[in-house]
C-alpha cells in the first residue's frame, strides 16, 4: 500500500504545484503523447523480454503494490516450521517427513503456518531440499551446495524483471523526447495556422518530454527499487531456510539449527532469541 500512497503523493505534488502556478491540468491531457510514450515503452518491453519475464514483471509489480517481501511475522512462522520439521525428524527419523514433503498442501504440520504453506516457492524450496535427504541420495554435507545452486537460480529469475524495468525507466526520458520531436514536427506544419495553433502544438510537444521524465523518475524507477527490496527480503528468507536446514542436516539440535537461521536475518525482522525460544518451547514437539 505504501507504494500506491507514494504514487498518489507524486501525482498530487506535480499537479498541485502546476495548479498553484496557474496551470490547468486539462492542458496536459494530450492523448497523442500518451499513445506515443506508452506505445513505445510497451514495444521496448516486448522486444527486450521473453514472455516469462513479462509475466514475472507483472507478478512482481502486483506484489510490490500489495507490499510484498517477507515480513517479521513470515520469518517467525518460518522458524516454527523449521523447528517442527527438525523436531519430527529428530524424534521419528527423516522418513517421518515423507508424507509432509510429498503432499505439503495436505500437511497438518505446514497448514498451521499460512504465510509458508500458501507460498509455493517457500514450500518448494524446503521440500526440494528435504527429498534427497529422506531418500538418502545425498550426504548431509552435500546439501548446502545443492541448495545454493537453487537459490542462485531463484535470485537470477527474480532479477530479470528488475533489469527490464530499469531499461524502461532509463528509456522513458528519451521516449519523451521522441514524442516531443514529433510534436515539434507537427508545430512546424501548423505555423500558417497562427500563434494560437502553434502554441497548442508546442504545449503538446513539451507535454511529451514532461510525461517521459515524470514516468521514469516518479514511477518506474521507484517501483524498480521497491521490487529490488522485495527480492532482497525474499532472498534473505530463503537464505535463512538454507542455513537452518544445512545446520540440522549436519547434526545440530533443532533449536540450535533454528538459532543459526535466526542469526542470518536483519535486525529489523529478527525475533529476539529469548522470544523465539519461548515460542518454540510452546510448540510442544517433544524435541530439544
Amino acid at each position: 500500500m505504501l507504494l500506491i500512497v507514494g504514487f498518489i503523493i507524486v501525482i498530487a505534488a506535480t499537479l498541485g504545484g502546476f495548479m498553484i502556478a496557474g496551470g490547468q491540468p486539462l492542458v496536459l491531457m494530450h492523448v497523442s503523447e500518451f499513445i506515443v510514450i506508452g506505445g513505445i515503452a510497451l514495444g521496448v518491453l516486448v522486444i527486450s523480454s521473453p514472455i516469462e519475464t513479462i509475466k514475472g514483471m507483472i507478478h512482481k509489480t502486483i506484489g510490490a503494490m500489495k507490499g510484498g517481501g517477507a515480513k517479521k511475522s513470515d520469518y517467525i512462522e518460518l522458524m516454527k516450521v523449521m523447528y517442527e520439521t527438525f523436531a519430527l525428524a529428530r524424534k521419528s527419523g527423516l522418513i517421518a517427513l515423507e508424507d509432509h514433503v510429498l503432499e505439503p498442501a495436505n500437511s497438518s504440520m505446514f497448514k498451521k503456518y499460512p504465510s509458508f504453506v500458501d507460498n509455493k516457492e517457500r514450500v518448494g524450496f524446503l521440500c526440494s531440499a528435504l527429498r534427497p535427504l529422506i531418500d538418502g541420495r545425498i550426504k548431509p554435507e552435500q546439501l548446502e551446495g545443492l541448495m545454493h545452486s537453487e537459490l542462485d537460480a531463484k535470485e537470477e529469475e527474480a532479477d530479470a524483471p528488475v533489469h527490464i524495468l530499469q531499461l524502461i525507466g532509463d528509456s522513458l526520458p528519451g521516449i519523451g523526447i521522441v514524442a516531443a520531436v514529433l510534436g515539434i514536427i507537427n508545430t512546424m506544419a501548423s505555423i500558417s495556422d497562427g500563434p494560437a495553433a502553434v502554441g497548442e502544438h508546442v504545449a503538446a510537444a513539451l507535454t511529451g518530454t514532461f510525461l517521459g521524465i515524470l514516468a521514469s523518475y516518479g514511477f518506474i524507477n521507484p517501483l524498480t527499487i521497491r521490487i529490488k527490496s522485495n527480492n532482497a527480503a525474499d532472498a534473505k528468507y530463503f537464505g535463512s531456510m538454507l542455513k537452518g536446514l544445512c545446520s540440522f542436516a549436519n547434526g545440530m539440535a533443532p533449536v540450535m539449527a533454528v538459532e543459526v537461521a535466526r542469526r542470518c536475518l536483519d535486525p529489523s525482522v529478527q525475533p529476539e532469541a529469548d522470544e523465539l525460544e519461548k515460542m518454540l518451547k510452546a510448540l510442544n514437539t517433544g524435541a530439544k
